[in-house]
């Protein structure tokens, strides 16, 4: 099939929203619906695949929040009161004894008849063991009631939560010792041209060590995938068939360098011949050209070649397309605004993305923006969005989004 031009040269550039609701609409058109069960020990970084519903009350029973003495107050006029028990979180405890208190520790249960908790803090001992409180109780005080937290068939992580330490840490709370995952998307990598060579290979003339291959793959595991290394695909139509043919099983095939109509790319050839392309030209620096089509029914997404414009299409695009398609409702990286610590007197019709780092509450950008130049993003700690015909100067509020929040 040939390429269809979704951007000629006379089109208007795609702005960068409409893109990701494009990219978003396609990854809802192709959802991952496979599912597994895995151990919490396997499950970071997955996405809950059905809800998580609470088997029983959080806390199970009401318990001490503190060390100290558990009481009832209505029991309690002034008077010191006599210890009739001792109370250990992972003890079950007695009824309380009328008139008197229960040492207890935090995490223990509450005894049957008390409705307060006073911190040791608070008291004496006197020489006959008796406890003195010297102020005001209150019922409830200190305790945590039983389902203070969550209740019995509440529903607590809903499908498409992503699973980190603290989902996970609640989902042991709760007795669950393994989730329903959907599947990890599978995605093929592939590196053309005959200028790339491997790190640990001589260069020869006009060629360059492949950056992008290590930075996406890295990537792709970060976000739960699981990935199809291809390699490098040199410049040979019949080579670049078979590399296609032997695949497998993929969910996306993902290149670098995009994939264009010229006569000499050979991996365009290749994918068209059995699929459709298109050529998007985004409304954003850096990556301005970004390809995707179908390959026998398989997604393909082309970024730009030089790094930066890879680390920002991926980020920005890529990314929020792979957790949506399985199914993470919320797919917006985290961002707010700080105020420049630069000035920016070039307005540019394009969306840009500068590599910034914090510095004393202002965003500092790197000396040499270049798409080519990887070392800004390792400086950066994130990027600055500069929005078209805006020409930001020092002190004024620019958003800041944080590279922990796209490369996790």
């Amino acid at each position: 099939m040939k390429a269809v031009g979704e951007a000629g040269a006379n089109r208007p550039l795609m702005p960068v929203e409409q893109a990701v609701e494009r990219l978003l609409a396609l990854a809802e058109a192709s959802p991952i619906r496979e599912t597994e069960r895995v151990p919490l020990a396997d499950a970071d970084g997955r996405v809950l695949a059905t809800g998580l519903v609470a088997s029983l009350d959080l806390p199970p029973w009401p318990n001490s929040a503190m060390d100290g003495y558990a009481l009832r107050v209505a029991d309690w006029q002034g008077q010191p009161l006599s210890v009739s028990q001792r109370i250990f979180a992972g003890h079950a405890p007695t009824p309380l004894e009328p008139g008197t208190c229960a040492r207890i520790f935090t995490g223990a249960p509450l005894p049957e008849g008390a409705d307060c908790v006073e911190m040791q803090e608070n008291t004496d001992v006197l020489d006959d063991g008796r406890v003195v409180f010297r102020e005001p109780l209150a019922v409830n005080r200190n305790v945590r009631p039983q389902g203070q937290e969550t209740r019995a068939g509440e529903l607590v992580l809903a499908a498409g939560t992503r699973l980190g330490p603290i989902e996970l840490g609640l989902a042991a709370t709760l007795g669950v010792a393994e989730l329903d995952v959907v599947r990890r998307v599978r995605v093929a990598v592939l590196s053309t041209g005959d200028e790339l060579v491997e790190p640990g290979q001589p260069l020869g003339p006009g060629q360059i060590y492949n950056s992008n291959r290590r930075l996406l793959a890295s990537w792709l595991q970060r976000l739960g995938c699981e990935v199809r290394d291809v390699g490098i695909i040199v410049d040979d139509l019949d080579t670049t068939r078979a590399c296609l043919a032997g695949l497998g099983d993929v969910d996306l095939i993902l290149s670098t360098g995009g994939v264009s109509v010229g006569e000499a790319d050979y991996l365009g050839i290749a994918l068209r011949e059995a699929g459709e392309l298109s050529l998007w030209k985004l409304a954003i620096k850096p990556g301005k050209p970004l390809t995707f089509g179908h390959f026998r029914g398989v997604p393909v997404i082309g970024l730009p070649g030089n790094p930066a414009s890879t680390l920002v299409t991926f980020g920005l695009l890529t990314r929020p397309y792979l957790l949506r398609r399985q199914g993470v409702a919320e797919v917006s990286p985290l961002q707010f605004s700080v105020p420049a610590g630069f000035d920016w007197p070039r307005a540019g019709t394009r969306r840009e993305y500068l590599r910034a780092r914090l510095e004393e509450g202002q965003a500092h950008i790197y000396k040499n923006q270049s798409s080519g130049v990887l070392r800004s993003a390792a400086w950066a700690e994130g990027l600055v969005e500069v929005r078209e015909g805006a020409t930001p100067q020092r002190g004024d509020s620019v958003v800041f989004i944080p590279l922990s929040e796209l490369l996790g």
